[in-house]
């Protein structure tokens, strides 16, 4: 990206996974920063982060620590959101937000970019980075909803530890030599750490992420089925999720049921339409065993199709394998697009 304009750019949440990936980007797509600042709670105050050959000290975020700040980038959890978004926003800074907080908030554009990047015009000051299972998902519906029109989403995902986090990433670790070498397991992270009970995740699978819901669906659930309308600009689609942990590190998978509007399409059909499709990159090849995998997408930003199959009972069905780097396109790619979004189309002004 090359702009001769500079922004000042706060990162919220600064020590996390997330924010790791976020300074990754930030050099990476070479986004014009005039002043960084970096931010965490109290507790992570003090760190020291290097970034493009300058340390920076990683400062206790305030509201006041917004002051001349042009785009902050959050992802430090909800509440953290809640408190200081409105703040940064009050300082006359965009807010680029990857918690749930905001982002079925009507007066709230929730933006991936390549599906629905002109949402972002209409902001207030905070722009909302849909769930990471959302983003990849929506990235490969949009392309056929577009063509073929789609009435129908059955998703089952399997999800890496570090969605939740780098301390579940270092449970994961410490379970799985735990195992191997004949010790009990510790479980004081997953599926949820403020929920009274916890599961190992270690050689094992858990089909919770978040909170559950009174409607029986998890609150991770919820966020694919709503997100995905939302998005998409749809609330007749029909969308069901379910959501499951696996024990691995980086990249989300996902098994997608569709039906398109269109009849009489074929596999072929539809690989074409993803093949062309913006963001994604289509790896289908079953006779030489070539379809995406977790390992396969880490470190990469595009959303990696597979497996797409013809329903064998019903002629507008398809089946689709999804697979992304939930850190990056799930998460700090995405986020970075938004920022590069709104100012390359001078979308920055509230």
């Amino acid at each position: 990206m090359t702009s001769l304009q500079k922004y000042n750019v706060a990162i919220v949440g600064a020590t996390g996974a997330v924010g790791e990936k976020l300074l990754e980007t930030l050099d990476k797509k070479q986004f014009p920063i005039n002043q960084l600042l970096l931010l965490s709670s109290k507790r992570s105050a003090g760190t020291e982060i290097e970034f493009q050959g300058k340390t920076y000290t990683v400062q206790e975020a305030k509201p006041e620590s917004f002051e001349g700040i042009d785009i902050a980038l959050f992802s430090a959890g909800g509440s953290v959101s809640k408190k200081l978004a409105p703040e940064a926003v009050k300082r006359g800074a965009v807010v680029i937000d990857n918690t749930s907080a905001y982002r079925m908030d009507p007066e709230v554009p929730l933006v991936v970019p390549e599906v629905n990047a002109t949402d972002i015009q209409n902001h207030k000051g905070i722009i909302a980075n849909p769930n990471c299972s959302t983003i990849q998902m929506v990235v490969a519906l949009n392309a056929l909803k577009e063509k073929y029109g789609l009435s129908r989403v059955v998703v089952s995902t399997y999800q890496a530890v570090s969605g939740a986090g780098n301390e579940a990433i270092d449970e994961l670790r410490e379970q799985s030599k735990a195992v191997l070498n004949g010790q009990d397991m510790e479980c004081n992270i997953l599926p949820v750490s403020g929920e009274k009970e916890h599961y190992p995740i270690a050689f094992n699978a858990l089909p919770q992420i978040d909170v559950f819901q009174e409607n029986g669906y998890t609150f991770e659930e919820m966020k694919m089925i709503n997100e995905t309308k939302k998005i998409l600009h749809d609330e007749t689609l029909k969308v069901a999720a379910t959501c499951v942990r696996l024990p691995f590190f980086t990249s989300h998978a996902e098994s997608v049921y569709v039906e398109v509007e269109e009849a009489g399409l074929s596999a072929a059909d539809v690989k074409e339409i993803l093949n062309s499709a913006p963001g994604i990159v289509l790896q289908d090849d079953p006779e030489n065993q070539i379809y995406p995998t977790p390992l396969s997408a880490e470190g990469k930003s595009d959303v990696f199709v597979g497996r797409v199959r013809k329903d064998l009972d019903n002629d507008k069905g398809f089946h689709l394998w999804i697979v992304s780097d939930n850190l990056l396109k799930g998460a700090a790619w995405n986020s970075v697009q938004i920022a590069e979004s709104t100012v390359q189309n001078n979308w920055l002004q509230k």
